[in-house]
């Protein structure tokens, strides 16, 4: 099965080797039709501790490394 892979912008960095990732997604409103943005906040591990508050990074699954960090980041070289 692939991994997902999500892209987000950090809005937590204040643990050790974990930053905090909101994702945005835009769906449309079964009734009335009209889309509607919804946001998930993910843990995703940052080995290096690199990225800071308001960086745009990507994550993908992982195997759970903690009760709530089942994602890490991808390192690329647009940072």
């Amino acid at each position: 099965m692939p991994k997902r892979i999500l892209q987000g912008t950090v809005v937590s960095d204040g643990n050790e080797k974990t930053i905090v990732v909101n994702v945005d997604r835009r769906v449309r409103h079964p009734l009335y039709k009209k889309t509607i943005t919804r946001s998930s906040k993910f843990h995703a591990h940052d080995e290096n501790n690199i990225f800071k508050v308001g960086d745009k990074v990507k994550i993908v699954e992982c195997k759970p490394l903690s009760k709530k960090k089942t994602w890490t980041v991808i390192t690329d070289n647009n940072g």
